[in-house]
């Protein structure tokens, strides 16, 4: 016969190891409670990205929507054409979309548990 080398006898010390902690009771209720806590943990840091990321676009939002007035005057002026003025609408509509759609994804994922 020949000889069972190193990896093969770390092998069948796993698999045995495995066996016997697969039988223990509190190890099993230990791993479950670890799974269900950070299921928890990675709900909570979703939601509260999506909330951040919210707030961030709805800032972007409010600074476009600035300089989307500020374009309007100098456009009323006859100082410059409408094309800023309308990209920096745009851009405002843009980011407020992705700020409220934020929220509001945020807020089904809390409706659903």
């Amino acid at each position: 016969m020949g000889q069972i080398s190193t990896l093969q006898k770390a092998g069948i010390i796993s698999r045995v190891a495995g066996r016997q902690l697969g039988r223990s009771r509190w190890l099993r209720a230990g791993f479950s409670a670890a799974r269900i806590t950070l299921e928890h943990f990675g709900r909570v840091l979703r939601l509260l990205w999506l909330q951040i990321a919210g707030v961030f676009f709805l800032f972007f939002a409010l600074a476009g929507s600035v300089a989307a007035w500020r374009e309007y005057g100098r456009w009323q002026a006859g100082k410059m054409g409408p094309g800023r003025m309308i990209l920096a609408l745009c851009f405002a509509l843009v980011f407020a979309w992705y700020g409220v759609s934020s929220f509001w994804r945020a807020g089904r994922k809390t409706d659903r548990g």
